[in-house]
């Protein structure tokens, strides 16, 4: 049979079908050790099965046809030695240079793409499109014949130029990521908290057991009568937001004269597995808010919430509001979703019996361990952040270079199963927030309506956590005066982008508009170089009040010092 024949497309669709219905457990229990960032968890268990499949014709013949094309080029080529363009796993010279290896890559390639294309011809739900793409993209990248020594050309050549040292090395650093428990994606020996990241001056002047509030030193002689309070996501450490000083968000502020104030999250341990949402909110954002007023005597203060930080921090405001208290005076959400209804890629795994057996697990108590939540983001993007530090470390035998952010990245932390289970509940399954009403936060009924208060909120147009369209859904929920920024890049380095560094760019709409969708609103607005910054520095002053002079001391009363930051919670390892 060969590949210009009916039925051999056929039979490759009815095997495709046959494939996708019969192991669609075990290609989501490969992944059930990802959490997707705090969504999904340690372990996928029970999935739901997808509907009977069929393919459309229309796709499989057009699909057909490109395949005989570019087969029929490729064996026509045949070990010609042309290395595949396009795709920097196959970029090295040496790859070029070897006929067998080139070959290898090229179909390597186009079986993928045929692969991802039967995928699209799926005719079914896009929930069920959506999660047989990932499977097939996780699956192909596993494949590629560049994470195997017997096919990597580019390994092979290091290998006989190193006489075998490349091998050793490679073996060496399979045993030490063996034993620490992920891949190496930096030299972590090169880092230490409080060292050479999270190294802006400040003290602990509060701590519970949920999290410590860091007051920072003043490093201007005046500062703005309102303070301002960070908090970070409870998933990562705080310290993306203090990598080095160059690329610090929190000495920026405090730069430009804020008295700032930032939640460091407690690593949860199994004294802390019983805690739920309504603590986190209650004892922590609620809390620091209150402590961060008596501390400075504000009647009211800024605040700002990252990722997960800000859902936390817009149902803390809306409990408030509830109680007919309004102490936060401006709100900033950065890649934050308040609106669930387009979570992106994370939405593949979420269903009601996904959901059900995480509240058996673990809704009544345990840990969501830190390893898998690390694991889940780096699969996101399986070439970049998996594959190629296995044929770099294992294959190549190298050392990944010292990158503060992905030093952070590896640095992980754990969740509260009972937090966990009713945020995936009521957040990525039933997106209940939005619902005025319809969900209880510490004895409140939860109404965004109620969170009236001039607010900036910022999305990264290349964000895989936290999608563009879902950062710009706060604009539809949130009721009063709000300014929208687009940056560049995705979830991290989009929001860790320094003035100074001059890189990258950022979307305004001048007009202050926010239609109904962000593609409306990007269609009006317009590019500006470098980063947004700038923009958030300049709204934020205007919420800042009148300036006083800067504190001498950190703490005040009953509030003193209680170490120097970044402090003790910081630095517990999962």
């Amino acid at each position: 049979m060969t590949t210009n024949s009916p039925e051999f497309w056929a039979q490759s669709a009815q095997q495709l079908q046959q494939t996708l219905g019969e192991s669609w457990s075990k290609a989501f229990q490969s992944f059930q050790n990802m959490d997707l960032g705090g969504v999904t968890g340690a372990k996928a268990g029970p999935v739901s099965m997808p509907p009977a499949i069929s393919f459309s014709s229309d796709k499989l013949q057009a699909l057909q046809q490109q395949y005989i094309k570019e087969a029929a080029a490729l064996w026509t080529q045949g070990l010609g030695g042309t290395s595949p363009t396009g795709d920097k796993r196959f970029s090295a010279e040496a790859w070029g240079s070897n006929p067998v290896a080139a070959f290898s890559a090229a179909a390597y390639l186009l079986n993928t793409r045929t692969l991802m294309g039967m995928a699209d011809a799926v005719e079914a739900d896009a929930k069920t499109r959506a999660r047989i793409r990932f499977a097939v993209e996780q699956m192909t990248a596993a494949a590629a014949p560049s994470n195997f020594m017997a096919f990597n050309a580019e390994a092979q050549k290091k290998a006989i130029e190193t006489k075998g040292e490349s091998i050793a090395k490679g073996v060496q650093n399979l045993l030490h990521d063996m034993r620490q428990g992920h891949v190496s994606m930096t030299d972590e020996s090169v880092f230490e908290v409080g060292k050479n990241v999270a190294t802006t001056e400040g003290a602990v002047v509060f701590e519970n057991e949920l999290f410590q509030l860091i007051e920072y030193k003043p490093l201007t002689g005046k500062v703005y009568e309102k303070p301002f309070l960070l908090i970070p996501p409870c998933i990562n450490k705080f310290y993306i937001l203090d990598l080095q000083p160059d690329n610090s968000l929190i000495r920026y502020v405090v730069a430009q004269g804020h008295r700032t104030f930032v939640v460091s999250w407690r690593n949860p341990d199994a004294s802390l597995a019983h805690r739920t949402w309504d603590d986190y909110i209650e004892d922590a954002a609620i809390k620091a808010i209150a402590v961060t007023q008596e501390i400075t005597g504000a009647k009211t203060i800024n605040a700002l919430g990252f990722c997960v930080g800000g859902t936390i921090l817009g149902t803390a405001i809306a409990v408030l509001a509830a109680r007919g208290q309004k102490p936060v005076a401006s709100a900033t959400f950065l890649t934050s979703l308040l609106d669930f209804t387009d979570t992106g890629i994370l939405d593949v795994f979420i269903d009601e019996a996904f959901v059900k057996y995480r509240e058996q697990e673990m809704g009544q108590g345990g840990l969501m361990k830190g390893q898998d939540l690390s694991s889940t983001f780096s699969f996101l993007r399986p070439n970049d952040l998996v594959w190629n530090y296995v044929v770099g470390n294992y294959l190549k035998g190298e050392t990944p270079p010292p990158f503060d952010l992905l030093y952070w990245n590896s640095d992980s932390t754990n969740l509260p199963g009972p937090f966990y289970a009713w945020y995936l509940r009521n957040t990525y399954l039933e997106n209940n927030l939005v619902k005025p009403g319809k969900t209880t936060v510490c004895g409140e009924k939860v109404d965004l309506r109620n969170v009236d208060m001039p607010v900036y909120i910022y999305g990264s147009r290349e964000d895989h956590i936290v999608p563009i369209g879902g950062a710009y859904a706060s604009t539809q929920v949130l009721p009063g005066k709000k300014r929208f920024v687009m940056g560049a890049s995705g979830h991290i380095a989009g929001v860790i982008n320094p003035p100074a560094k001059g890189k990258r760019s950022h979307w305004i709409r001048e007009d202050g508009k926010l239609p109904k969708t962000q593609t409306e609103w990007l269609a009006g607005a317009r590019e500006h170089p470098g980063s947004w910054w700038t923009d958030w520095s300049d709204w934020l002053k205007a919420q800042a009040g009148k300036q006083m002079p800067a504190p001498k001391t950190y703490g005040k009363g009953k509030y003193k010092s209680i170490e120097a930051a970044p402090g003790r919670y910081v630095k517990a390892k999962a």
